[in-house]
This record gives structure tokens, C-alpha cells and sequence, in this order.
């Protein structure tokens, strides 16, 4: 191992190293076991010794986002004999995700207490699937890949059945497993058609055999359909999306947001290292699959939305909207300009994600989740503050200036509209006018309807002022775009000419 080795795997080692060590430490942590005989409750530990591990998970987590942060200016580089690759894209959808994460465990830590959920495995499980979404952002291999999405998603199917006293949460969690095995073989299967095919496990040396006119296309072609199969899947978009509405409903919130929020930014890295960085020459095959996988997405989403009543599950149809704008984003040929769109995009909404999961944890309590529009009823009555963040997040999702999510929309529309995509823009344009319609409902309900049953609002301070800040962000980055714009920009511009 070189010096350039360890300094571009540095981050990843220092996670792994610390969740070890939390993983060890959280052996020797007093738990409490309820006497009573005959009464199947929930193990739980001490508040103090809980409370170290979530203290030192958030000091780290915050050094990984400097960390990143820090390497924003950094040339692109292959170390590792090619396995990983740390290049500007990376580094700054590394900083998100780390900072997706932070923002969960300090929204989730009164509701998880509330549930008995709140236990260092949970914490380590969480940190686990960062290492993977880690991992897979930073993959230059095909292994290195599926290394990443393994890692991610095994911890994740724990986190999904960890409430194992609910029967909605074990049969989410069921669900999940079954078909991420499923996602994940597809797309293990497309890889090893590649592999067949060049005779090579690493993206650059795939890319170069791929160009050649000598290759075999139809077994490429074969190859290619189970890789956007298995991509479909992680994204959660029509038609491998039968997973999302369930795991989002049955999961607990704060589990609902782990998935919801940081691994978005993972697979959209997975889509542009497979697609992007390894298949462009075959763009002619992919670009259709993504067309109809975006159009299914963007007007199935919507369209069954409208009938949901059970906010988390509203919110699942819509991550599934959401995702076919990001597919939308990479339709454009070889342009920096609809990938950074399309980055911008999919940072944004984790952050409208985190706002929207976080506002429903701050209004459940011991004993009720908030999870249907009747415990939003009246809030504006009790809360109105709250009521005004739910609104900012409603407006966001649904594209309504001045929020980022209107600067979002936009960028994505522009790139389609460049790339004399006008049809399919028009399409997203309704699509997203079917969208406003459920959005605007959560805002009239909060606002217009009398409350049903006592609206409280819990969680700690530091939650809530956290909260505010999201809301802030959302509204100042939608009416000043510019700056992130030109981060992503300059991120996906230094990685493209890296590579």
C-alpha cells in the first residue's frame, strides 16, 4: 500500500475503525431487563451508556464532513490497484451523506428513546450502511461496487425489522430483504455479463473494451438490461418499486428516514459510475430504458399519491416521482451541465427529506406516531412555526417557488429542454402539477382543518433549532442557487475530465 492509498481510504478507515470499536464498546454497556414474569417487552440500555455512543458517533460524523469537505479542491485519483477511486463528485456526495446521517440520528434521538429503539446497535447499524454508501460512491470496480451496495443494504435490512414487537416493521423488513436479494442478484448478473464480455472487473478498462466495435453487442445488451433492472430497484422506481410504499409505512420513522434520505445519494453515484463512467458508448441502449423508467416514475408516482392517507406512504410515491426527475437529469448527451442538474437535484431532496421525516418525529410522541394526515390536522393552530416548516417542505417537494426545490425542477427541465427533450419535459411539467395537488393537501389540512386530538410537539431543543435551520436552508438555497449550483457543477466538470 502506497501513501496516496491510504490517504484517499483515510475517511473510510476511520469509520470502520470507530464503528468496530462502538461495535465492542456497546458489549460492556449495562442493559436493564423488565422483571415482570409473563410480559414479552423490549430490552433496553441505560441512557448513559447509549449516550456516549450517539456522542462520539456525532463528533465523528462531523469530522467526516470536514474531512470531505476539506478535500473539495483535491485532483482525481485511482488508488487501492484501481479498486477506488477519490475524485471531487465523490468527495462532495460523501459530505452529503455523512451529513444526511448526523442530521437523522440527532432528529431520531427522542423519538427512538420514546420506542425503546434508541440502543447502540442501532447506532452501529446506522454507521455500517454509511461505510457501504461510502464505499459504493467511491467504487472503481466492479467488486468495489457491489462490495458498497452490499454493505449498505444489509445493515439497513436490520435497522427496517429492528421493532420487532410490530408486526408492519418485520414484514417491512421481510419484504426489503427479499427484494434487494432480488435487486441485487439482477444486477450481480448484469456484472458478470460485463466481466464476460471484456474480460475485466474495472471501469476504465470495461469503458475502453465497450467502444470497441468488435464487442459482442447483444450479449452487452443482455448485460445492460440487468444492470438498469437492478439500478431501478435501488432507486425505487416504476416498475421495481413495489418495496418502497411498504418499507416506508412499516419501518419506524426514524428508520423510514435512513433509507429515504442518505442512500438516495448513493445509487444516484451507482447510476453515473455504471452508466456514465463505464457504459456511455452504449448511451443509445440505456437512454430509452431510462426514458420510460422516469415517465412510469414520474406519473405513476404522482397519480397514486393522490389516494394515500398515511403520510409515509404518500411520501414513499413520491420518492418514487422524485427519483424520475433524477433519471430525467441524465438523458442529456455527455453534458456536465444535466449531471450537476441532476446532482443538485438528489442533494436537495435528502435535504427536503430530512426536513419533512424530521417534522413528522418532532410531532410523535410516546405511544403515537404521526403518520396520517389527521395528526397534522389543526397544527398550525397549536404550532404554527412547525405548521410553517411542513409548509416550506410541502413546497419544496411539489416545486413551488422560492424553495430549492423550484431550483431544482428547473435545472433538471432546462437540461431536458438543451437536449431537445421538450416532450419529456412537458411530461415532468404535468406530472408535477399532479404532484402540487397531494403537497398542497398536507398544507391545507395543517392549516385549514380543526385538530382532531392534541397536537404536541417533543424532541429536544437542539432537534427543533436543527429543524428550523433545515427550513431556513431550503427557503435561502431556492432563492440563492447559485452557489451550490456551481459546487456540483464544478465537481461533476473535475470528474469528468479526471476520468
Amino acid at each position: 500500500m502506497q501513501a496516496f492509498d491510504l490517504y484517499a481510504i483515510l475517511p473510510e478507515l476511520v469509520l470502520l475503525l470507530a464503528t468496530c470499536l462502538l461495535l465492542v464498546a456497546s458489549v460492556y454497556v449495562r442493559e436493564r431487563v423488565p422483571s415482570t414474569p409473563g410480559v414479552e417487552q423490549d430490552i433496553f440500555h441505560t441512557p448513559r451508556g447509549v449516550g456516549f455512543v450517539y456522542f462520539f458517533s456525532i463528533i465523528l460524523l462531523g469530522y467526516l464532513i470536514f474531512a470531505f469537505v476539506g478535500r473539495l479542491g483535491d485532483v482525481s485519483l485511482v488508488a487501492m490497484n484501481g479498486l477506488f477511486q477519490s475524485d471531487p463528485l465523490s468527495n462532495l456526495l460523501k459530505a452529503c451523506a455523512c451529513g444526511a446521517v448526523l442530521v437523522s440520528l440527532i432528529y431520531s434521538k427522542r423519538y427512538l428513546q420514546d420506542r425503546a429503539l434508541f440502543r447502540p446497535d442501532f447506532i452501529v447499524l446506522a454507521l455500517l450502511a454509511l461505510l457501504g454508501q461510502m464505499v459504493l460512491i467511491s467504487g472503481a470496480n466492479l467488486l468495489t461496487l457491489y462490495l458498497g451496495l452490499e454493505l449498505m443494504a444489509l445493515p439497513t435490512y436490520a435497522l427496517v425489522a429492528m421493532r420487532h414487537n410490530s408486526e408492519k416493521s418485520v414484514e417491512a423488513g421481510i419484504k426489503y430483504f427479499v427484494l434487494g436479494a432480488l435487486a441485487s442478484g439482477f444486477l450481480l448478473y448484469g456484472m458478470s455479463m460485463l466481466y464476460g464480455v471484456t474480460g475485466s472487473l474495472d471501469l476504465i478498462e470495461i469503458f475502453k473494451t465497450v467502444a470497441d466495435p468488435r464487442v459482442n453487442h447483444l450479449v452487452m445488451a443482455f448485460g445492460l438490461v440487468f444492470i438498469v433492472s437492478g439500478l431501478a430497484f435501488k432507486l425505487g422506481v416504476v416498475p421495481f418499486h413495489m418495496w418502497v410504499p411498504d418499507v416506508y409505512q412499516g419501518a419506524p420513522t426514524a428508520v423510514t428516514l435512513m433509507i429515504a434520505a442518505a442512500p438516495k445519494l448513493a445509487a444516484f453515484a451507482l447510476l453515473f459510475r455504471l452508466l456514465v463512467n463505464t457504459l456511455l458508448p452504449l448511451m443509445g441502449d440505456w437512454q430509452p430504458m431510462l426514458v420510460l423508467l422516469a415517465v412510469l416514475s414520474l406519473v405513476l408516482g404522482n397519480v397514486t399519491a393522490i389516494a394515500q392517507t398515511n403520510v409515509k406512504r404518500m411520501l414513499a410515491y413520491s420518492a418514487i416521482a422524485q427519483m424520475g426527475f433524477v433519471l430525467l437529469g441524465m438523458l442529456s448527451v455527455f453534458d456536465d451541465h444535466a449531471f450537476s442538474a441532476s446532482m443538485f437535484y438528489v442533494i436537495t431532496y435528502v435535504m427536503t427529506t430530512l426536513g419533512t421525516f424530521g417534522l413528522l418525529m418532532v410531532l410523535s410522541r410516546k405511544g403515537y406516531d404521526c403518520e396520517t394526515l389527521e395528526g397534522l390536522k389543526g397544527l398550525n393552530k397549536k404550532h404554527p412555526w412547525f405548521a410553517f416548516i411542513g409548509l416550506v417542505m410541502m413546497f419544496s417537494l411539489a416545486g413551488i417557488p422560492p424553495t430549492v426545490g423550484f431550483a431544482a425542477k428547473l435545472g433538471v427541465l432546462e437540461a431536458l429542454v438543451d437536449a431537445e427533450h421538450t416532450f419529456l419535459a412537458i411530461i415532468a411539467v404535468m406530472a408535477s402539477l399532479i404532484g402540487a395537488f397531494y403537497y398542497l393537501r398536507v398544507v391545507k389540512v395543517m392549516y385549514f382543518d380543526e385538530p382532531v386530538h392534541e397536537v404536541t410537539v417533543s424532541g429536544s431543543g437542539f432537534a427543533k433549532g436543527l429543524l428550523s435551520l433545515n427550513a431556513i436552508l431550503v427557503l435561502v438555497i431556492g432563492i440563492v442557487p447559485a452557489g451550490l449550483m456551481t459546487i456540483c457543477l464544478d465537481a461533476m466538470r473535475r470528474t469528468l475530465l479526471g476520468s
